[in-house]
């Protein structure tokens, strides 16, 4: 992307109010420190996006036992906050993209702290109405899309701002690597959310009583989100996405010959940009990656749901359907393994995607990962030598490609819809997430064990979502300006 004007060095700027119609405008352009700023404040926004979003898992048997709520109850719950999710998680990209990536990110872990302090609100209300405070429990919870969308605009964010300062041939082959370390920020929020959550829940019990263990967790999330929302408030905006919003006040003005030479001159595709929003999306040259990297999350989400989420399950059993055999009901293990694995799996194809192409590295991981899952599946069961390294290898390739497929996202679309596109992909993960819950649910019911359900809902979609993957357009990365 051409871009000529001067821009402040200081972490702020680059995001000047927008000039009237008529007014002399040109790109402004980005430095490294500043591109250095939005890194670390990504970073640190989606560790803390992390923490609400899973916090609400964390903690969700300890609110089921604080209101008396079965098994039946807690399921529906987490089946209708999830339908709530992924709604909210669609609706943040429009908005992304109309209103500027840098809005978008602080409208994101603004919304997470909001979820968090509302959740504690609706525990109260719940003691006041249990009819009541279960359906704002549902919408409070909801609101923690904007907390999972936020990778996702930062992927499209980072995307942007990347391809233009790191341009040199040395830097050209560590975008990838760089951003990985930021999607680590998941493992790292996982394990932050442990950690607060032993030392916060008995202080809130011993300080506030039954029930305050939670509530106290989900008061504290507020506070280091909304910090990060006021740092957000700093970083600068893309040329790209402001190259594009110029073109569109002259389209609206009728001035077609000024806004045809300013795309051309940036590069932008103006008659793709003719089309916004989500129709945009399946239209020309997005009609591919949008289908083909939707149903590749949408499937690859089975595989999440089982083996990350359920994973305790398939090895050691639960509900009176045996698993594998595994002793694993240490979640402390669980925790390090699955998330040391995820960490090095983030950077490993983070690494890999700016060497082979990032599509190629996701495929490549996802169809490794549902093989290392089929072999631990089918090992003898209690073997705990064979099936817990080739468990940890399964997430190291089944987590660790979402470092370069986020980023592959940014890179597979036109800058007018690169944010919708890419909440409306990321989302499509828990379409998938809420169809491998019932997959998984009517399977065991029909007498299967966790092993085989394991296998029909987890490990072959896991590899059907690699080769789905290969449908995706290959873009190199060394091309991506």
């Amino acid at each position: 992307m051409n871009t000529s004007a001067i821009a402040s060095d200081a972490p702020g700027a680059g995001h000047p109010a927008p000039a009237g119609i008529d007014a002399p405008w040109t790109a402004p352009t980005v430095t490294r420190r500043q591109v250095s700023y939005a890194t670390w404040v990504c970073f640190f926004a989606w560790v803390f996006a992390v923490y609400d979003f899973i916090l609400f898992g964390t903690l969700l048997p300890q609110l089921g036992e604080h209101f008396q709520w079965s098994a039946e109850q807690q399921a529906r719950l987490n089946t209708w906050v999830t339908l709530g999710t992924v709604i909210v998680a669609f609706g943040i990209g429009p908005i992304a993209d109309r209103l500027g990536r840098r809005k978008g990110i602080i409208i994101a872990v603004a919304g997470a702290a909001l979820c968090s302090g509302l959740t504690a609100l609706a525990g109260w209300v719940i003691g006041l109405s249990a009819g009541l405070g279960f359906v704002l429990l549902i919408v409070v919870r909801s609101l923690a899309g904007l907390g999972y969308a936020e990778q996702s605009i930062n992927a499209t964010y980072l995307s942007e701002l990347f391809s233009l300062v790191y341009t040199d041939p040395a830097s050209l082959r560590r975008r990838g690597f760089i951003y990985s370390l930021v999607q680590g920020g998941w493992p790292v929020g996982a394990v932050l959310t442990a950690v607060l959550v032993a030392l916060l829940y008995p202080l809130g019990e011993r300080w506030f009583g039954q029930g305050g263990g939670w509530a106290l967790s989900f008061v504290f999330a507020m506070f280091p989100a909304l910090v990060i929302a006021v740092l957000g408030r700093r970083l600068v905006e893309t040329p790209q996405f402001l190259t594009a919003r110029r073109v569109a006040d002259l389209r609206r003005a009728g001035r077609e010959a000024e806004a045809a030479r300013l795309a051309q001159a940036h590069g932008a595709h103006l008659q793709q940009a003719q089309h916004t929003g989500l129709s945009a999306m399946f239209r020309g040259a997005s009609l591919r990656p949008t289908l083909s990297l939707a149903l590749g999350f949408f499937l690859n989400w089975f595989a999440i749901v089982i083996f990350a989420v359920l994973g305790t399950s398939v090895l050691g059993g639960a509900g009176g359907t045996p698993g594998k055999g595994v002793d694993f009901s240490s979640a402390l293990q669980v925790l390090i393994i699955s998330n040391l694995a995820g960490f090095l799996g983030y950077v490993f194809h983070g690494w890999l995607g700016d060497r082979i192409g990032r599509r190629n590295a996701v495929a490549i991981g996802w169809m490794l990962g549902g093989l290392a899952f089929a072999l631990m599946l089918n090992a003898p069961s209690g073997d705990f030598w064979r099936i817990v390294p080739l468990y940890s290898l399964g997430l190291f390739f089944l987590i660790g490609p979402y470092a370069a497929a986020l980023f592959l996202i940014g890179e597979s679309f036109p800058s007018h819809i690169r944010a919708t596109a890419s909440s409306f992909v990321n989302a499509m993960g828990q379409v998938g997430a809420i169809a491998a819950g019932f997959g998984v649910t009517w399977t065991l019911s029909q007498g299967a064990d966790w092993a085989q359900a394991a296998l029909y809902w987890g490990a072959i979609p896991c590899a059907a979502s690699g080769l789905l993957m290969f449908l995706a357009p290959h873009v190199d990365p060394q091309t991506v300006k």
